[in-house]
Formats: C-alpha cells, sequence, structure tokens
C-alpha cells in the first residue's frame, strides 16, 4: 500500500531551484550595492534619473525617425544617446534597489504589489508602443515594395526603443513613486 499523497514531500522542481538561485543572487547583489551612491537615494534624485532616461528614449526615437528620413549620420547618434542611457540606467537600479525586477521572494506584499502593478503598466505601455513600429514597417514595405533600407533601419531602431522603454519602466515607475529612505 503506498504512503498517503501528503505524507510524500514534493522535490523542488527546476522552477522553485531556480527562483531560489534568483533570490539568493539578488540579495547578494542588493547587499554589494546597498551602501552605494547615499546622496541619490533621495526621491528627487531619482526623479531627475527617470527624466533623463525620459529624455534619452525620445531622442532615440527622434535618431529612429531620422534614419526614416534617409539621414545618413543619424545612426551615429545612437552612440550618444547610449553613453547617456546606460550611467542614467544603471544608477537607477542601484539607487532603486532593483526592486522592478526582483525576485517576489525577496520582497514583502507591498512590494511585490507594488511591482506586480509597474510590471503591468510596463507590458501595456510596451504593447501600445510596439504599435507604432509595427504599422510604420507594414505600411512602408507596402509602399516600397520592401526595398527601402533606411525603412528597415528605422523600423528596428524604433521597436529596440520601445523594447528599451518597456524594460525601463517598472524601475522608472517605483524610482519615481518610492518615497525618500529612512534616515
Amino acid at each position: 500500500m503506498s504512503e498517503p499523497r501528503s505524507a510524500l514531500r514534493a522535490e523542488p522542481t527546476l522552477i522553485d531551484r531556480y527562483q531560489a538561485y534568483r533570490t539568493r543572487r539578488f540579495l547578494k547583489t542588493e547587499r554589494a550595492y546597498a551602501d552605494l551612491l547615499p546622496g541619490w537615494r533621495t526621491r528627487r534624485r531619482r526623479r531627475a534619473l527617470v527624466i533623463v532616461l525620459a529624455a534619452t528614449f525620445a531622442f532615440m526615437f527622434a535618431v529612429s525617425v531620422m534614419c526614416a528620413f534617409g539621414v545618413d549620420w543619424a545612426p551615429l547618434l545612437w552612440l550618444p544617446a547610449c553613453l547617456v542611457f546606460f550611467p542614467a540606467w544603471s544608477v537607477l537600479q542601484i539607487v532603486s534597489g532593483r526592486q522592478g525586477d526582483a525576485p517576489q521572494a525577496a520582497l514583502d506584499e507591498y512590494e511585490v504589489q507594488q511591482r506586480n502593478s509597474a510590471r503591468s503598466i510596463g507590458l501595456t505601455v510596451t504593447q501600445y508602443l510596439m504599435l507604432v513600429p509595427i504599422f510604420y514597417l507594414i505600411f512602408g514595405a507596402t509602399l516600397t515594395d520592401g526595398t527601402d533600407t533606411d525603412m528597415a533601419y528605422a523600423g528596428g531602431s524604433m521597436a529596440l526603443t520601445v523594447l528599451l522603454v518597456g524594460g525601463c519602466l517598472p524601475a522608472m515607475i517605483l524610482g519615481w513613486i518610492r518615497p525618500d529612505p529612512e534616515a
């Protein structure tokens, strides 16, 4: 006769083991960066970083539009955009505690609710914004019979910009709404 099902211990699945590993790695990284950039952890500074990121995304999209109009040197403008994006994004991640991509086990119930809400908004914004490069590429390919290479590059850079916006938006939202840390 076999034992009742409740008496058997379920072995952790691959996903359970990965989530546990991810939580351990997140907590280790959080401890390493906990005291870094204390002057940037205020709401005012986090909001400034969010505004810099939003302006960078607007600039990236403008570069994409310039590419669509065949401006030969426009792709070179991605370099200064990246030189602003990567440090601003890294600093925002550090000063906001990476709450936007934190594993659930590393957060309390309120933080999980905030994170999930920010992720939901990020996904919705990504889905709607992605329609811009999709329609641009569909209608552009129809009008040019698929022969315009500037259009393909512009559509790809538009899509990349939208994906960056969607990926960064949860952390941007949380960085914007979180109160100042307690002294």
